[in-house]
């Protein structure tokens, strides 16, 4: 039944991106504005998670929302990533634009990658990380200073149920560079959804979001080093059977 029930819901996300993706890119030709793109994107991924409530039973909640910055501050969210989920889920919660920092190779995979190389996003190349990194600072201010939040995966990758990738410091970087707190926020979507599996579990997803952190003044290293410290803590708070033996870092 899993299985089906995954089938059905990769069919069901087939089917409907098609659509909004050609609706989207015709838009973008038409010169409709950048928030408008988002919103008809931000559409396809409500269908999505819609989607999995429906099909796979996968429900998600939300705690500390009430931390987000208020509507008209910039910010730089900091996301633990374990899966797909998460990544279609942030923009659905989310009270502001969000611009993603994503691997370029996302750009060809068709109709999704052509949608969200029209909308305000920053991708880069992974192989070249002084490059990278100075287009993530360039447009990140750009974009923070539009009102527009980007969220990045400290981790870089999904990192399986359980454990911890490498925290880089390109998110608390922009950050400082910026002047804006950054908002670190932790995510169990491994639970239902594990790191590139296809089959998925029912079960509740749930979203925990920190207080933001002020970035004036503060060492990248350090102050991710802080924001880690939260999430990961906060993964053996959400997750405790994914943390045998550990009561927190």
């Amino acid at each position: 039944m899993a299985a089906l029930r995954s089938c059905l819901h990769l069919l069901w996300m087939l089917v409907t991106v098609v659509p909004v993706a050609v609706y989207l890119l015709t838009s973008a030709l038409l010169g409709a504005s950048g928030h408008r793109l988002y919103r008809m994107a931000r559409f396809w991924l409500w269908l999505s998670v819609a989607g999995a409530k429906t099909i796979l039973g996968i429900r998600y909640v939300v705690e500390g929302q009430a931390h987000l910055p208020a509507d008209d501050k910039p910010a730089v969210l900091l996301v633990k990533h374990q899966s797909t989920y998460e990544t279609f889920l942030m923009p659905v919660i989310m009270p502001r634009d969000l611009a993603y920092v994503f691997k370029k190779e996302l750009l060809y995979v068709p109709f999704f990658g052509w949608a969200i190389g029209r909308l305000d996003m920053i991708h880069i190349d992974r192989r070249l990380r002084k490059q990278a990194f100075h287009k993530v600072a360039q447009q990140g201010r750009d974009l923070l200073q539009r009102g527009i939040w980007v969220i990045m995966f400290p981790e870089g990758t999904r990192i399986a149920r359980g454990q911890a990738g490498q925290y880089k410091s390109g998110g608390t970087r922009l950050a400082i560079d910026a002047g804006v707190p950054v908002v670190p926020i932790a995510v169990n979507s491994g639970v239902c959804w594990p790191r590139k599996a296809f089959i998925k579990r029912p079960g509740v997803v749930t979203v925990s979001i920190g207080k933001p952190i002020d970035s004036v003044g503060r060492d990248p290293d350090e102050l991710m080093a802080e924001v880690q410290q939260w999430i990961e803590s906060e993964m053996r708070r959400l997750d405790p059977e994914a943390y045998p033996g550990h009561e927190g870092l």
